[in-house]
């Protein structure tokens, strides 16, 4: 893989709208307007790049459809973190021969994190082949282009170089939400925890330039957006392959700077990067969001030495004491894996002790997952499949307890909250979330309150939500 960062140009930018137009003349003698369907697994940075595929997708001509056989088009874009979601992957795929026997003129496409795995590449081209184009995270950018050759009839497509990764400006999106807008602001990864994938499917850390990331973000609090996400492996690194004197904590504040009435919040963080500068921008805003997601993944300095998470427990405890000292009511959530090759009881242990010490208001818990390529893959795991599943359910009760007892000290209180959709169960009109993202389901309120602030008054609590009323 390459080190260097490629920016691609504006003129390769506009040949693939050029594409797009291809596209949607080759497809003007149809009787109808072509069907897209776009499936995303995983992080929210298959979301945002799912933002991208359909952006690409409506400049070609296309509708949506949430059905797969009325489909012309379908893309799937996929998730390499863990073999359940691989496994789904793979299951799905190979349901879609069925719609394409139906439908012998439908294209499917496979991108995202698997594509860039060679041995998922050659799985896909020996055993799935009605799949028609498969491209990794690197190819995003010139999907047009890739897509117009299996349009045009040049045969099966495979795009999967492997290398540092680029940055690409100015491809047209199609959000599906108009309160909430994710807002990448870097890509890659270049931390090489020993279990994960992603540095080998998504590249080298690179970040966007601070003017690009700062005008996107002005035409979503132009366009009315009111929750904006911002998006990378690791945030917390943002600007250092830049060499503008620019970090995370100064792009921060000049999105506080932004006019307009609106909510940042950001996501992931790698501990070692949490700095006190951002602690303390962080203390002082008015719009960044009171919640931060660190994950910590193990509590145990063996454990997470072998994971090369490069911190060790007092070093994270010492951050979450010094991120509460700024942020007082900060929402903590953070990532655990239990049953990491070579991990005792007792070492997992050290994990529940740190759970209780710090006392997440939310955990993201995993089951250890080898992927392949990765060190992890290959260590010893002597540890029993049902002592995993032991530890894992201890460490789900309890953090389900501290969840529900956190939940219920919100009761009676009263908070400014951001009304983000429909409810979705019955008695419960609408929804929203409080400043630190905790769900809160509303009793009351119609639907044209849905992309504005209010004051709710929390009612009620269990361990995963919040039930409120608007004042």
């Amino acid at each position: 893989m390459e080190g260097k960062t490629t920016r691609i140009s504006p003129a390769d930018i506009d040949r693939q709208r050029e594409f797009c137009d291809k596209i949607q003349e080759a497809w003007a003698a149809r009787p109808s307007q072509p069907l897209a369907y776009v499936d995303t697994y995983g992080c929210q940075q298959n979301e945002a790049d799912s933002e991208r595929i359909r952006g690409y997708l409506t400049a070609m001509g296309c509708g949506f459809t949430d059905d797969e056989k009325a489909a012309d088009v379908i893309v799937i874009n996929t998730c390499a973190i863990r073999e359940h979601a691989e496994d789904r992957v793979f299951g799905n795929v190979g349901a879609l021969v069925h719609a394409k026997r139906a439908h012998p003129g439908q294209i499917i496409c496979l991108c995202g994190c698997m594509a860039q795995e060679p041995r998922v590449a050659e799985k896909l081209r020996q055993s799935y082949r009605h799949v028609d184009l498969v491209f990794g995270p690197h190819a995003l950018w010139k999907f047009p282009e890739l897509l117009y050759r299996v349009v045009s009839r040049r045969g099966r497509v495979f795009e999967t170089t492997d290398e540092a990764g680029s940055i690409a400006e100015g491809i047209p999106l199609s959000r599906q939400d108009g309160v909430k807008a994710w807002v990448s602001i870097m890509y890659g990864c270049n931390n090489f925890c020993t279990y994960c994938i992603v540095p080998y499917v998504r590249g080298r850390e690179r970040s966007r330039l601070p003017e690009d990331v700062l005008a996107e973000i002005r035409a979503l609090v132009e366009e009315g957006y009111k929750d904006i996400t911002l998006l990378g492996q690791n945030v917390n690194s943002y600007g250092k392959d830049l060499g503008l004197d620019m970090d995370f904590a100064d792009l921060l504040e000049k999105i506080e700077a932004i006019p307009g009435d609106f909510l940042i919040r950001f996501m992931t963080s790698h501990p070692k990067d949490a700095s006190q500068k951002l602690f303390e921008v962080m203390g002082k805003s008015r719009k960044i969001a009171p919640v931060f997601h660190l994950p910590v993944q193990a509590g145990n300095d063996r454990v997470l030495k072998a994971m090369n998470r490069v911190y060790t427990r007092e070093e994270y405890l010492d951050k979450v004491r010094r991120l509460r000292e700024q942020v007082p009511d900060i929402v903590l959530t953070s990532d655990i894996i239990v049953g990491f090759p070579g991990e005792t009881t007792p070492e997992f242990e050290d994990t529940l002790s740190l759970i209780e010490e710090v006392r997440f208001d939310a955990l993201f818990t995993f089951i250890f997952s080898p992927r392949e390529g990765t060190p992890a893959a290959s260590m010893e795991d002597p540890m029993p499949m049902e002592e995993k599943k032991a530890n894992f359910q201890r460490l789900v009760d309890a953090q389900n307890a501290i969840s529900a007892e956190k939940h219920a000290a919100y009761i009676g209180r009263r908070l400014r909250c951001l009304v983000d959709g429909v409810g979705e169960e019955m008695g419960y009109p609408l929804v929203a979330r409080t400043p630190g993202n905790r769900l809160v389901r509303l009793e009351n309120g119609e639907e044209c309150l849905v992309g504005s602030f209010r004051e709710v008054e929390i009612t009620g609590a269990n361990t995963w939500s919040l039930t409120g009323r608007l004042v």
